[in-house]
């Protein structure tokens, strides 16, 4: 009888779908319909800010051989990650915050999404082997370089590359598959796949069932095994007999916690939290702290709290200045 059931209803909304037209654009009601001229500012800013601290992060480490070490490669693709997710995102914002008509088409849509998920994911990993790295460096110094040859980091990248290209790959290959015939309004200012699918006429089991797949073996694969490295790293820390030996050892992965924080409790409090609290606004201003906020934050953060950072933006600036003095003169 069951089966029955679903055979019907599968045709009806087979008939369904055959009486309505097919949508070839979505519009996008993210913050507001009419132009807002104070938004673009603000978030162009932002933006700007993303691309030139990320940019600057990266030209430091392939500059200064002082920062060729297994931390400073993860941080410069972790930088270069960040400018990927942020330009995903943003620019397609700024078009329409000026837009009277904030459509996209059903393709550059799923585009969108794509280029969405491959750097979310693939942040999470490096992030994670940023982990591992901070593990090796203060549990089995003596092994370290050992741990973290250049092969091994290189290897831990390309993982976490493949894993985001995968990841965004599958859930891209099954929302093609998906038929759209209206309504077409996204309460969300891109493209995310949880929007796609409430518009979706055609059965979205599968898509739910890989997007809830992907998220629970990568999201608590990830976040375990950062996990299990901290708890070494602060078991062997608080092992440390001189004050200033845990300060120290403590300070190398400051600046790692603090962006683990900003991205896992933001996600956290995002897929969590109950749907009686859950509205339009806040789950954009979630999606801005992860998505637009943090890339922008990530490296800021490193160079405040890294003294090696510091120094190479040291010596940058005194060459510049050399060089201007040099110039004028």
């Amino acid at each position: 009888m069951l089966f029955i059931c679903l055979i019907g209803h599968s045709f009806a909304k087979k008939i369904s779908m055959e009486n309505q037209t097919t949508v070839t654009e979505f519009i996008l009601l993210g913050f507001s319909s009419d132009p807002q001229i104070f938004l673009f500012l603000v978030f162009l800013v932002v933006y700007l800010i993303t691309l030139l601290a990320n940019m600057v992060i990266m030209l430091l480490i392939m500059a200064d051989p002082h920062l060729h070490t297994p931390m400073y490669f993860f941080l410069c693709h972790l930088s270069f990650v960040d400018i990927c997710y942020s330009s995903a995102i943003v620019p397609k914002m700024l078009v329409h915050f000026l837009a009277e008509h904030k459509t996209i088409s059903v393709n550059s849509c799923i585009a969108q999404m794509f280029f969405i998920f491959l750097p979310a994911v693939t942040e999470v990993f490096i992030l994670s082997a940023m982990a591992y790295d901070r593990y090796a460096a203060i549990c089995d110094p003596l092994r370290y370089m050992e741990r973290m040859s250049k092969g091994i980091c290189v290897q831990l990248v390309s993982g976490a590359w493949a894993i985001g290209f995968t990841d965004a790959l599958l859930n891209t290959v099954f929302t093609l598959k998906l038929h759209f015939c209206g309504p077409n309004q996204i309460n969300h200012f891109s493209c995310e796949l949880p929007g796609l699918l409430h518009l979706s006429c055609t059965e979205t089991l599968t898509n739910q069932v890989v997007l809830s797949t992907s998220i629970v073996i990568l999201g608590s694969s990830s976040f375990l095994f950062t996990l299990i490295s901290y708890i070494h790293i602060i078991s062997t820390i608080l092992r440390i007999r001189s004050a200033e030996g845990r300060r120290k050892a403590f300070s190398t992965c400051s600046s790692h916690l603090i962006v683990i924080g900003l991205l896992y409790l933001t996600a956290f409090f995002q897929y969590t939290k109950p749907s009686s609290v859950s509205s339009v606004i806040l789950d954009e201003m979630f999606s801005i702290q992860y998505s637009i906020l943090t890339p922008m934050l990530n490296p800021i953060i490193y160079s405040l709290k890294n003294k090696e950072v510091k120094k190479a933006v040291g010596k940058m600036l005194g060459k510049y200045k050399f060089l201007k003095t040099t110039t004028l003169a």
